[in-house]
């Protein structure tokens, strides 16, 4: 199975950038996750359709009260018998994945996505696969912009990071 995953989208709108995106990256994907920060509930609303509902997300911190009171903070799902945690992220990078490693502790994931730091990351530490996708429109913080896919078959996850052009605001 392969599940397209973006955060940090920052997006006041659906743009044509972001439709090309979504249609030309995430077409052959079965599932979509996005790690908060849409910062508009169109942008949710235009994956969710062009998902046919198969978005799993979170809010991020950035994210309006439209989507924070109906997107969870933490989430967990299971997709082929590997259990996923999904959370956005808050505070400094520094110590980040220390952090939202905490919040999943006792819930034995085998993945924990997040977003937040806008900049992609794809390892294992221990026995989590921590996977950020970084981000597809910033132009600061990000090193490169980037959008990501997790592939799972016999029980295995894997991650790949893509970078791709900047996405305008």
């Amino acid at each position: 199975m392969k599940i397209g995953v973006i955060s940090d989208t920052h997006l006041p709108s659906v743009t044509k950038q972001f439709k090309d995106l979504v249609n030309d990256r995430f077409a052959d994907c079965q599932m979509v996750v996005h790690a908060g920060d849409f910062t508009s509930p169109e942008v949710y609303y235009y994956l969710n359709e062009m998902t046919s509902g198969n978005l799993i997300a979170v809010c991020g911190n950035m994210d309006p009260l439209e989507l924070r009171n109906f997107l969870p903070e933490k989430r967990i799902f299971e997709v082929m018998g590997v259990k996923i945690g999904l959370i956005h992220g808050w505070g400094a990078p520094y110590d980040l994945e220390e952090r939202i490693k905490g919040v999943f502790h006792a819930d034995r994931v085998q993945c924990i996505i997040y977003g937040h730091s806008h900049n992609g990351a794809n390892h294992k530490r221990g026995e989590i696969l921590f996977f950020n996708p970084g981000s597809p429109t910033d132009r600061y913080y990000a090193k490169v912009n980037s959008i990501g896919y997790l592939s799972i078959q016999g029980g295995e996850i894997k991650g790949e990071i893509v970078p791709i052009a900047p996405l305008k605001i």
